[in-house]
């Protein structure tokens, strides 16, 4: 009987024949094969989470507690029988719960003014400079430096912020109701783009814009939300995503709505006709107004899912120019934090990335309910403003099927068949797949006062997502 081990001439088999070769791993081997004229699929794979030894342990322990996938289809089932709905216009220190005078609400979790990015800097200077506390940017940047100034993330008091996110007490705010739970989110009323606040800056022309919008705009947008009565804006960005927009990036057909539903309430009020007029101008020439009522609007939807026991959810992204935080149902309010990211883009002419900050805004909470960068499918013409094409759009959002719990039964896409939005970010499986949440974001400039500078894409830092993993598994693996 031969030495000869049995299974040598089937191996030998294989090179007696024609190859068709699947590559896992190393490209080289790829290469060389197709150089040879060897047919060769290169296989986009790496090791779960990385290759972390600690981490996989964690993933596998979270895996084996039956309560998790419970946990998460209940916290799916809370963001999809969301209601946001418009309710109101107020100002902050009468409506946003545990707003004071004394204190600056910001984007992104905590951060001190030592701290604070080039835009978030402008915008606290702008702030004061607006409230009357300071009268020259100097003395704001003393007062901040102070401590007779406090500073909170916006997420603290039910709010949201893009971009700087600053909001201060008398300035007006939307007011959104969840109505399927009864909690309400808010935003300060949207500037539009450019030199403006929320990017940093605070010359005399955003000044008299921003009191011009807390005298006359949203006393008269007000009236007639009265008039017309609560807004449903569930169906607003469902509609929208039908009509070429995601909900962050992209808002001119959003805010076309809302000018349409507003319109005939306008007219019936008993206001100067110029003041009127400028409220039109000023809706009609703001593309982005509609943004300030999606945050909100996502806000709300999601914070019905904050505090599930054993659900790895993601309830909130948020960054604030320094740090990008992350906070998992399941683990309540605490934040996990990283370096917050370079945003590549595409940027307005004399400015380039040397010019820009890093990642800020509270914007990204669109992503996190499931529109923004994760419906970017619904948007292909985006690629104008943020770079890439429309084919990189409907990849993103097949990629963020990939670490979901689930798809959006209202917010639907025509081109991936009306399938719904990928939505509720699963933090392990961010993690184990190494695929991190698809975010389109503005671009300020890196110092305080000049504003914004461009769009584009951004990926958030890893490693907040693994810490979150790690300590959700200390509390949950079982």
């Amino acid at each position: 009987m031969s030495a000869e081990p049995m299974n040598v001439k089937p191996v030998l088999g294989l090179f007696s024949g024609d190859l068709a070769v699947v590559n896992l791993g190393l490209e080289g081997f790829a290469e060389t094969l197709a150089g040879r004229g060897v047919p060769t699929v290169q296989v986009d794979w790496k090791p779960p989470a990385g290759g972390r030894k600690d981490v996989i342990e964690a993933l596998d322990a979270i895996a084996r507690n039956p309560r998790v996938a419970e946990a998460n289809a209940e916290a799916l089932s809370r963001i999809l029988a969301g209601k946001p709905t418009l309710v109101g216009i107020g100002t902050a220190l009468d409506t946003v719960p545990g707003m004071a005078r004394d204190l600056i609400l910001h984007a992104g979790p905590p951060v001190a003014w030592k701290d604070m990015a080039g835009p978030l800097r402008g915008a606290v200077i702008g702030g004061l400079l607006y409230e009357g506390l300071a009268s020259t940017p100097e003395e704001a940047q003393t007062l901040a430096a102070s401590g007779k100034v406090r500073f909170e993330p916006c997420h603290h008091h039910s709010a949201v912020g893009p971009m700087a996110g600053v909001m201060t007490a008398s300035m007006p705010v939307w007011i959104v109701e969840n109505q399927a739970f009864g909690n309400r989110a808010y935003c300060t009323l949207n500037e539009g783009l450019g030199k403006v606040l929320r990017y940093g800056a605070y010359s005399r022309e955003v000044l008299d814009r921003l009191r011009w919008m807390a005298e006359r705009l949203a006393p008269v947008l007000a009236k007639a939300l009265a008039l017309r009565g609560p807004i449903d804006m569930k169906s607003l960005i469902a509609q929208v995503l039908q009509m070429g927009d995601e909900g962050h990036n992209r808002n001119r057909a959003g805010t076309s709505l809302v000018i349409r539903e507003l319109a005939p309430h306008l007219a019936l009020l008993d206001e100067p006709k110029e003041d009127i007029s400028k409220v039109f101008s000023f809706l009609n020439g703001n593309d982005h107004f509609f943004l300030n009522l999606t945050m909100p609007s996502a806000k709300c939807t999601v914070d019905a899912a904050l505090g599930i026991e054993a659900s790895s959810v993601i309830a909130t992204m948020a960054r604030n120019g320094t740090e990008f935080g992350i906070r998992v149902s399941g683990l309540g309010e605490r934040w996990f934090t990283g370096p917050a990211s370079v945003v590549e883009g595409l940027y307005l002419p004399g400015f380039s990335a040397a010019d820009a900050a890093r990642d800020v805004g509270d914007s990204v909470i669109t992503e996190t309910s499931g529109i923004g960068g994760f419906a970017m499918a619904a948007a292909p013409a985006i690629v104008k403003f943020v770079g890439g094409t429309p084919e990189d759009a409907l990849n993103v959002t097949r990629r963020m099927y990939e670490i979901t719990v689930g798809e959006n039964d209202a917010y639907r896409i025509p081109a991936l068949d009306f399938r719904g939005t990928p939505t509720g970010i699963d933090v392990c499986k961010v993690v184990e797949t190494g695929i991190l949440p698809a975010i389109n974001t503005g671009i300020a400039h890196r110092e305080p006062g000049i504003g914004m500078v461009g769009a584009g894409l951004v990926k958030p830092p890893a490693n907040c997502f693994t810490d979150a993993v790690l300590a959700f598994a200390e509390k949950y693996g079982n």
